[in-house]
């Protein structure tokens, strides 16, 4: 280092130290919240490291006393000593310094990451909750360089973490890492279709001799849990399940001890779906798959009801410690055959399976030639596009072993409800995957300047102004005094004109018919354009009402018309009728003239159409 950066250094932290003490004055507390309001440390919104904007690289002093600082810190204090607010403090001081491009936006992140690495698993909780807390004032400006410190840090916490004994500390860094990224980043994409194949199940891979333990399964009666088997109901009192083998039991299935290595090894297809492209995989599959669901509709299941349900609506508080929270969940599945006939009777671990095989299955669906034939899939990534075809009868056998799965699933207790979300979200996944398929193309919008928004308001002013000028073709005199006022003569008549009886009665259909036909005639008598349109506009509004009301009477007689025209035909006595038809040709042209008793009404020829179209179809 320079003298010169040096002395900008040492002038930086002399900066930094005094805002801390003025800091403790302002901050009470000892705690992580509330957060330090650093405005009250300058007046005016001015900078706080204001000597070092005028250099150039003006970031590079601000880090070096920044990190000097930190450290002389964590070197005096430990995380549960209350002198440790001063950490908390220097990272609102560098987050404010940050957002106002005093020192980097990256560097708050760069001394948390630290604080991760040099910390046991309960003190990274610790360091945990101040990203929690502060999680919407280091996303509120985005910083590229800052977004990858933030991936960077939370994916090496998660390599420390154990799914099983960590799990709901995990949610909680994946809930972060969803929160800090927006919806359409590609940061978390696995562009090149890459499968988890290092998630290796294993399991005995030998068949148990049949003569060991092969008894019925026996439930201890310590064990809280209740039967959720269609044929019976729990016992609301002991809460004992009452197991009840099924009624109508399936053909015949795999013995539990014969089925352990089929059903333990689609674990490895789950994983690695590529797998079953391979050799004679796809088959071993499909039989394991049917083996599974047959035995899972054979065995009686059972539910654990103990602590598991009281504690699935309680809220978690980032002072809690809610270890206890995952002790009933484990995500990596225990493969014990002393073990598998408890598992294969827990509805739970069934639908996990299940699921499972749903994911795997629409996978499958993506690969029949129709689906290939898609625009999306024929520009996708090459890493998305597999040789493999499904045939037409692996197809078949894939969409009705998903129905079979389907209707298994909506079985017990909440089915329905935990199908539709379980089909909701898979609808959903099929999204993202052709997002990730079309190369993931940006989906949101840009934010509108607030020019713009100003000078659409101003348009739309003028505009609204410019229609106000234009005057009504058809203005309404909006005196209303002469109802009030009969005092005149003038005032009585125009009364009387609103109570003449014509007014109130619906208008006749003759008239609308006759005022069409005249006003036809007329249609062309005009000389100029302006008059033909001044005499259509009454036309096509009589010629509408008309065929309404006709249309409650005579609906089978609208053929007689075309288009509005000859609307006269349809208000005739059936007398006329009569009259025309016994002069009328008997060629086809002689349609309009058939007396309404021998035509068939548009109902019946429409149902004359479909019967026709299905005695075709069935004849090919």
């Amino acid at each position: 280092m320079t003298a010169p950066n040096a002395a900008l250094v040492a002038g930086v932290v002399v900066q930094l130290e005094d805002l801390l003490q003025r800091a403790k004055t302002i901050k009470r507390s000892t705690s992580i919240d509330p957060p330090l309001q650093v405005s009250r440390l300058v007046a005016n919104n001015e900078p706080l490291l204001g000597p070092v904007l005028g250099i150039k690289d003006h970031h590079v002093p601000p880090e070096g006393a920044a990190k000097h600082v930190f450290y002389s810190i964590l070197a005096s204090s430990s995380l549960d000593d209350p002198s440790f607010v001063s950490i908390w403090n220097l990272l609102d001081i560098l987050q404010y310094c940050g957002d106002r491009d005093e020192c980097s936006p990256s560097l708050l992140m760069l001394l948390v990451e630290e604080l991760l690495d040099d910390r046991d698993l309960d003190g990274c909780k610790i360091v945990f909750n101040y990203l929690e807390s502060r999680r919407e004032a280091i996303i509120a400006r985005y910083n590229r360089n800052k977004d990858l410190v933030i991936l960077r840090a939370c994916n090496e916490l998660l390599r420390r973490l154990s799914r099983a004994d960590d799990a709901v500390f995990c949610g909680r860094v994946y809930v972060f890492l969803f929160q800090s990224f927006p919806l359409g980043d590609r940061s978390s994409v696995n562009l090149r279709g890459m499968f988890h194949v290092e998630n290796v199940t294993t399991f005995e891979q030998y068949l148990r001799n049949p003569d060991g333990d092969d008894e019925d399964m026996q439930v201890n009666e310590d064990l809280s849990v209740k039967d959720v088997s269609a044929a019976s109901k729990p016992d609301e009192k002991d809460g004992r399940p009452t197991i009840v083998k099924p009624t109508d039991p399936e053909p015949t299935t795999m013995d539990i001890n014969e089925l352990y290595p089929h059903f333990w090894s689609m674990q490895g297809s789950f994983s690695n779906p590529p797998s079953l492209f391979e050799g004679d995989n796809f088959k071993k599959f499909r039989e394991d798959l049917e083996a599974t669901l047959a035995k899972f509709k054979e065995v009686p299941k059972v539910i654990q009801t103990g602590d598991a349900e009281n504690k699935r609506g309680t809220k978690r508080r980032l002072e809690d410690d809610s270890d206890e929270l995952a002790s009933t969940f484990n995500p990596k599945y225990l493969t014990s055959r002393d073990l598998f006939k408890l598992e294969l009777s827990d509805l739970a671990f069934q639908r996990h399976i299940l699921v499972q095989a749903l994911i795997l299955l629409d996978f499958l669906f993506s690969l029949t030639e129709k689906a290939k034939k898609k625009e999306y899939y024929q520009n996708a990534q090459k890493a998305m596009q597999y040789s493999y075809t499904l045939r037409d009868e692996d197809a078949e056998w894939a969409l009705g072993i998903k129905n079979s799965i389907a209707n298994y699933l909506q079985d017990g207790p909440d089915g329905k409800f935990y199908y539709r979300m379980v089909d909701t979200v898979l609808s959903r996944d099929k999204n993202w995957v052709r997002w990730k398929m079309e190369n993931c193309q940006p989906f949101t919008r840009d934010r509108v300047l607030a020019p713009n928004i100003t000078l659409a308001k101003t348009r739309a002013a003028t505009v609204g102004v410019k229609a106000k000028k234009i005057a009504d073709p058809h203005p309404i005199d909006g005196n209303l005094r002469f109802l009030s006022n009969t005092d005149d003569e003038k005032g009585l008549k125009q009364l009387k004109q609103l109570k003449q009886a014509q007014r109130l009665g619906v208008p006749s259909t003759e008239g609308y018919g006759s005022s069409g036909q005249s006003n036809g005639m007329q249609l062309g008598e005009g000389t100029s354009e302006e008059e033909k349109r001044n005499r259509e506009e009454p036309t096509t509004s009589n010629t509408w009402r008309g065929l309404r009301m006709v249309s409650r009477s005579r609906l089978s007689l609208f053929d007689r018309q075309d288009d509005g025209k000859h609307l006269e035909r349809l208000f005739q006595p059936a007398s006329s009728i009569d009259e025309a038809a016994e002069n009328a040709p008997t060629g086809p042209e002689s349609r309009d003239t058939v007396p309404p008793e021998q035509h068939q009404s548009v109902e019946e020829q429409r149902a004359d159409q479909r019967s026709q179209v299905t005695t075709s179809t069935a004849a090919e």
